[in-house]
């Protein structure tokens, strides 16, 4: 049975991991120049992210085949992949409203814990290139890095233009 996933390509989330870290050291490089410290937390990202999950392939690489088999094994990991699939949601759902709008409340009523949006915070410009960019991918099947470098660019140009503070 064939998958419905799409091919894997972890060179985008090394991108983005190396941009954060670099971004992070590059903001407060303490004793070092900012171009040093932000090679160095883009280097020391890339790596606490990655040896972990290396070290699990090529330890439990031997015992796969033998685990296949285990149903109870088989429905603790496709748990485990719901789980995955509810944090990557909620990451995207709290980026959206963080990216949107200006504005957040915090609601802390036992057991929910989120920021809601002012509604009358919305980022026009924001909300904009988001619509735009989900109509280039999903409507036009528009590649993810063309749609990033075209909305890269809009906001430049808004920017420039004094659109955006």
């Amino acid at each position: 049975m064939g998958s419905a996933w799409p091919r894997r390509r972890p060179g985008r989330l090394i991108m983005v991991l190396q941009f954060v870290g670099f971004m992070a050291a590059f903001r407060d490089p303490g004793g070092l120049s900012p171009m040093m410290a932000g090679t160095l937390g883009g280097l020391l990202a890339t790596w606490v992210t990655f040896t972990p999950c290396f070290l699990w392939i090529f330890l439990g690489a031997p015992f796969v085949e033998k685990l296949r088999g285990n149903k109870s094994l088989n429905a603790a990991l496709s748990a485990l992949t719901a789980a995955v699939v509810g944090v990557i949601l909620n990451l995207a759902i709290w980026f959206a409203i963080h990216t949107v709008f200006r504005q957040t409340v915090p609601v802390r009523a036992f057991p929910l814990s989120f920021d809601a949006p002012v509604l009358t915070s919305v980022d026009g410009w924001a909300l904009a290139l988001s619509i735009a960019a989900a109509v280039a991918i999903f409507r036009f099947k528009a590649g993810m890095i063309q749609t990033l470098a075209a909305c890269c660019a809009a906001g430049v140009v808004l920017y420039l233009a004094g659109a955006l503070a």
